[in-house]
């Protein structure tokens, strides 16, 4: 798109318009005048040459569509045309910078979930408007979903709630919110406006063939005080306006969504779609093992295996994730880098919870006597909450720096390293790690007191110790 609003045809675009005119009935001289276009434009979109004209106003492109989909409609095909598929970057880029990094994290590799996009494809085609929540445990998926979406959906608002970066409040939200629909729909004179009155303002600029979908990531990370609806989400919505969360399972006290009786809701749960996950997992194992960066050392494994097929190492690492994304990313590459060098298949730990507890105890962390620097140091991570320097680390735990750094190369996996920051800072990859951390057996087997050390960690703050 030019910054002038006119826009140019993409080859491929153009060959899609060619094929579809004629079969919604047009001819190019029919199709000008119902588009109310020039025959020269018509002809340039199915990609005659036309010297004179090398691009056409968005609105061009709008009636076109409209047209076409109009007849597809009376001819009852079930099907539409959109602005994106003629034009490529119909949309800005709209995605924050804030969460470009995690979406290129959660797609790197994606496997199937077709039937979760259907299912939110068919409400969005079968309602006016109204939210769909995607549910399932930590690590089946959720974020990845929601990152895969926005990434096939140009022109998709984004948010992602992520409690480890304190980016998890309303206000927050609202403001990158804003930002995108401001930058989108090019609305003026909205600093002071809520979400529902961003949305009326937002929906009133969409054209016929347009829809505002907005996914918001992770709902139950939510840090709000107030007792009203998660991130202040509106009781209703306009029309032609969709919000798709994804969360964790909640209790009926926990949902904090109250929606007015007119307002379209429903939710998928990713726990009851176990064989449509299996086939997803398995499709995700094989991406992996083709991965050059792990293939060498998955099949020295494999090969080390009495007799294991790489379909029957497929098979089995599918049944232990018990159709957990995020199990899979750790044993996979634990595999891969020499983790269980020692391991046979069947001995391999089984869940993400088996994992964390497998990995815990390698790393040895339950030995006698306990490694209390290095459980120390881990749990003052747990407790600062927020992306942390080395330097920090050792200030806030007061360990010496070569555990610290031991510490840091052990726990590599759990941890994602912010380059963007100089020093470089680390925080947990997943919140299910915390969570770990934090049951009671483990709490209890490590010695530790989780109210001391985050007052440790509050008194250190009010010394003027910064992170």
């Amino acid at each position: 798109m030019t910054q002038s609003g006119k826009v140019q045809a993409s080859e491929s675009g153009k060959a899609k318009l060619k094929a579809e005119y004629k079969r919604a009935g047009f001819t190019i001289a029919s199709l000008a005048e119902a588009a109310k276009a020039s025959e020269d434009q018509i002809k340039y979109l199915i990609g005659q040459n036309r010297p004179n004209i090398t691009q056409v106003d968005r609105f061009v492109i709008e009636n076109v569509v409209n047209a076409i989909n109009a007849e597809f409609e009376k001819n009852d095909i079930d099907e539409k045309l959109h602005p994106s598929d003629i034009v490529d970057n119909w949309y800005p880029s709209l995605i924050p910078e804030d969460f470009k990094i995690v979406i290129a994290d959660k797609t790197q590799i994606f496997c199937g979930r077709g039937f979760v996009f259907n299912a939110i494809n068919q409400f969005i085609e079968n309602h006016q408007s109204g939210y769909f929540t995607i549910l399932g445990d930590a690590g089946m998926g959720k974020s990845a979903i929601a990152a895969k979406y926005i990434v096939d959906n140009p022109g998709t608002i984004c948010f992602f709630n992520i409690r480890a970066e304190g980016r998890n409040r309303p206000d927050v939200f609202l403001k990158l919110i804003r930002q995108q629909l401001t930058q989108r729909f090019d609305i003026a004179n909205v600093e002071n406006d809520d979400l529902s009155t961003l949305l009326i303002k937002a929906s009133q600029k969409l054209s016929a063939s347009e829809n505002l979908v907005i996914v918001i990531d992770a709902l139950d990370e939510v840090d709000q005080d107030d007792h009203g609806n998660l991130l202040n989400l509106p009781m209703s919505l306009p029309d032609k306006v969709y919000i798709i969360l994804t969360r964790r399972p909640y209790n009926l006290d926990d949902k904090r969504l109250s929606l007015s009786p007119n307002t379209k809701y429903t939710e998928l749960d990713l726990r009851q779609y176990q064989e449509n996950s299996k086939n997803d997992v398995e499709s995700y194992i094989l991406e992996f093992l083709s991965l050059e960066k792990y293939k060498a050392g998955l099949e020295s494994w494999i090969n080390q295996q009495n007799n294991l097929s790489k379909l029957q190492f497929v098979k089995t690492i599918a049944a232990k994730s018990e159709n957990n994304f995020m199990y899979l990313r750790y044993v996979l590459e634990a595999i891969a880098e020499g983790f269980y060098q020692n391991e046979q298949l069947e001995e391999l730990p089984a869940g993400l919870q088996g994992y964390y507890e497998s990995h815990w105890r390698i790393m040895g962390m339950t030995k006698k006597p306990l490694p209390k620097d290095k459980i120390k140091i881990i749990y003052v991570m747990c407790a600062l909450k927020s992306p942390v320097s080395r330097e920090m680390i050792i200030k806030y735990s007061q360990e010496d720096d070569l555990t610290v750094q031991e510490v840091l190369k052990g726990w590599t996996q759990f941890l994602q390293e912010q380059k963007t920051y100089q020093p470089p800072r680390y925080r947990f990859y997943h919140e299910s790690f915390r969570d770990f951390l934090q049951r009671n057996d483990i709490v209890e087997a490590a010695g530790v007191s989780l109210p001391e050390i985050s007052a440790e960690v509050a008194n250190k703050m009010d010394e003027g110790l910064m992170l």
